[in-house]
């Protein structure tokens, strides 16, 4: 890949193996196997997203070279560790689902009209619209030739989860229809837009890793539980975060009127103390000091602990899945997983 850069300036090259591995009770060995996991994850993942042109290497490797913490590769590698361990299909099975990832943020991108993402330039504001809508298609693409050398069963599977993850997008970006319960129609799409490909990665460890059936389920349910928790506890960083601590613009899913969890419970309330945050969750919050005024209200509000609450109890639910599992290192290392994406909004 070229070394090149783009206008706003974040270097072309997939960074390499993340600070993901400070695992509570993980062996040596099975940090040896995450790392060399890693490693080789996102070596190919550098190889697949280079490309003949150097404008589309460039645009393609952009969020990439923006770091990121390997979220679902990391969970692929550990879960094919309840089986027979590292392979080269469990890794490009977790390029598969990290390209899918990738491809999807592109897509992100440009729905949240935002700025920044991981502290660089998001792909719309670094290129235009209509490059990130592609490149985005580009990396979908690129996921699926991989995942096609893996049989087909695989291939209905990423088929199924890219079904669900954009049946998700589009429902986060529209209301609630009318009649439906908002909080269950919510929890339906974190299911689909997070959750899915969350548990496509786990469901892919443990299917490349030569676990049983019964194994492969557990883990897509743990996965399915942990994405959920995942996007929990994002919403509440959205809110709760600064822009320095978490490389993404704070407010982001208020400005653009989506109702997560807090926002729900707060529009509940029957408080009057409450109107003027409802009146500004229900209004416009284009402007800064409209946006920042619903921020520290709403920081403030006994939502933000109701929502913390649930994103913790999901969390405890995709560790209780884990118990029809033998001990093992992966299945405390799993357990620990789900606390630590959780422990970021404590």
């Amino acid at each position: 890949m070229t070394s090149s850069t783009p206008a706003g300036g974040a270097p072309e090259r997939v960074s390499g193996t993340p600070s993901v591995l400070a695992l509570p009770g993980a062996s040596e060995h099975l940090r040896h196997q995450l790392t060399a996991g890693l490693s080789a994850v996102n070596d190919l993942l550098e190889r697949r997203i280079d490309h003949e042109d150097p404008f589309i290497a460039q645009a393609s490797g952009h969020l990439a070279a923006a770091g990121g913490k390997r979220f679902r590769p990391l969970l692929t590698i550990l879960a094919s560790e309840l089986g027979e361990g590292l392979n080269d299909r469990v890794v490009a099975a977790a390029t598969g689902v990290e390209l899918t990832h990738l491809a999807s943020l592109y897509h992100d991108d440009v729905m949240d009209e935002a700025d920044v993402r991981r502290g660089a330039p998001s792909a719309n504001a670094a290129y235009d619209n209509s490059t990130a809508i592609l490149v985005g298609d580009l990396l979908f693409g690129t996921a699926s030739d991989i995942v096609a050398d893996l049989g087909p069963e695989a291939v209905k599977i990423q088929a199924q989860t890219f079904v669900r993850l954009c049946s998700g997008q589009i429902r986060d970006d529209r209301p609630c229809p009318e009649g439906a319960d908002p909080l269950e129609y919510y929890r339906g799409v974190l299911a689909d837009k997070t959750g899915v490909l969350i548990a496509t990665a786990a469901r892919y460890g443990a299917m490349f890793g030569g676990c049983d059936a019964a194994t492969v389920e557990t883990m897509r349910v743990y996965g399915e539980h942990l994405g959920m928790a995942f996007q929990l506890a994002d919403d509440l960083i959205d809110i709760s975060s600064d822009a320095e601590q978490t490389g993404k613009t704070p407010g982001t899913d208020l400005r653009e009127g989506k109702r997560t969890l807090p926002v729900l419970h707060a529009l509940a309330s029957t408080d009057p103390a409450d109107a003027r945050l409802q009146e500004l969750l229900v209004g416009d919050l284009s402007s800064d000091e409209a946006l920042t005024e619903a921020l520290t209200l709403l920081r403030a509000h006994p939502a933000m602990d109701l929502a913390r609450a649930e994103t913790y109890a999901v969390a405890r639910h995709a560790q209780d899945v884990l118990a029809s599992l033998p001990d093992s290192d992966a299945k405390t290392a799993l357990h620990a997983l789900a606390a630590g994406v959780v422990d970021r909004v404590g």
